[in-house]
């Protein structure tokens, strides 16, 4: 079989197992090596030391996997979905919209398993291998080469259907296959995305610093959250869509047909109050298939005492205070933040009184800093 015909049938089949996009890459070395080192010497991967390790093998996919010649690569979109209610309350509309769902490395690496079980059987001597987001690839790259999109200025994939809601997979192969053709910039002039990121994370078109990245903290960093970094998160729980809801390619997406995507019921019906409380057995019937538990348990409880901080509202005093007694302390530290924030005589009394059999020296601090705050507010 010709490479373009083997190329048209395999770009078919992913389709037919349940991908919106698909695409043929030839592997070689990256063309964007300079602005990734960069990327790396300045810092901008934050916390995420795994990105500054198998440096090369980011840069040339073939030593991963060096019998491959090809790679299928794969786009799942995401939103918006056919059928799918929208976000309401206080939470759902500040997770990031992939998350809301199963997660997506499970539904997509079976999908790819099985278009690589067809292939093996149509091209006996072919091995493969599959991927989403699981080894050392330059996901965004690859996807470019195989015309899914062109990278925007807020560092997505963006196509000219879906805009920037796709999730990417591949399946390496042994197979030489005529690849597709890479897409032009979309992007233009257009600026919108950088300038709806609220910390400026975006410092310059094509290059996110993570560690202004509302994203990263939100899921990736597993500690404290500095004070500063937490005022600009608003009321983002897990994630952040802001770069992607500001995009006008976004705002004309076609939609995608992915029930599993949808927002089940028995999450839907949680809310910041809930997450704040939530006990480990209920987190684990929760969150069992969601890509939610990447934050963790405390994680996503610090991120929901923060966007009550946020809010101001003092209806959240009560079930601050009653965290404020937890049994975490990275939980606490953030709660009392919270309860400053809010202020008010209820939540001075109570960082009052736990101040005084406090025994964490970090969430005593906090404790410390927040009753000064509301003083200062007093006077």
């Amino acid at each position: 079989m010709r490479p373009g015909n083997a190329a048209d049938l395999l770009r078919n089949w992913a389709l037919e197992v349940g991908f919106d996009r698909a695409g043929i890459a030839k592997l070689a070395a990256s063309s964007r090596r300079p602005e990734f080192l960069r990327w790396l010497e300045e810092g901008d991967h934050a916390g995420m030391a795994y990105m500054s390790r198998r440096t090369e093998l980011r840069l040339d996919p073939r030593g991963i996997f060096p019998s491959a010649r090809s790679a299928v690569c794969v786009g799942l979109q995401y939103s918006p979905l056919t059928g799918e209610p929208p976000a309401e309350g206080v939470l759902w509309p500040r997770v990031a919209r992939y998350a809301r769902g199963v997660d997506y490395h499970d539904l997509m690496k079976g999908r790819l398993e099985k278009l690589a079980e067809r292939i093996r059987a149509a091209f006996p001597d072919c091995t493969t291998r599959a991927y989403v987001d699981t080894g050392p690839i330059l996901e965004r790259e690859l996807a470019s080469r195989a015309g899914l999109g062109a990278f925007g200025k807020n560092t997505m994939l963006l196509n000219e259907q879906c805009g920037s809601w796709l999730l990417l997979g591949e399946l390496f192969l042994s197979l030489e296959l005529d690849a597709d053709v890479s897409i032009a910039d979309l992007c233009g002039s257009c600026t919108q995305c950088l300038e709806a990121c609220p910390t400026g994370a975006l410092r310059e078109p094509y290059r996110l610093d993570a560690s202004r990245c509302i994203s990263y903290w939100t899921i990736e960093h597993r500690g404290v959250i500095p004070q500063n970094v937490r005022r600009e998160m608003g009321g983002w729980v897990f994630g952040c869509d802001l770069c992607q809801e500001a995009c006008p390619w976004n705002g004309d997406a076609i939609t995608a047909q992915h029930p599993e995507m949808h927002l089940p019921a028995p999450r839907a019906a949680l809310d910041l109050t809930d997450l704040v409380r939530i006990d480990r057995e209920r987190y684990v019937e929760c969150f069992r298939g969601s890509p939610m538990k990447r934050a963790k348990q405390q994680g996503l409880q610090r991120n929901a005492a923060v966007a009550m901080g946020n809010s101001g509202n003092p209806r959240y005093v009560g079930v601050l205070l009653e965290a404020l007694q937890g049994e975490h302390p990275l939980v606490r530290l953030h709660v009392a933040w919270a309860l400053g924030e809010i202020g008010g005589g209820e939540a001075r009394a109570g960082l009052a009184a736990r101040r005084g059999i406090e025994s964490d020296s970090g969430v005593k601090e906090e404790i410390e800093a927040a009753l000064s705050r509301l003083e200062s507010r007093a006077s």
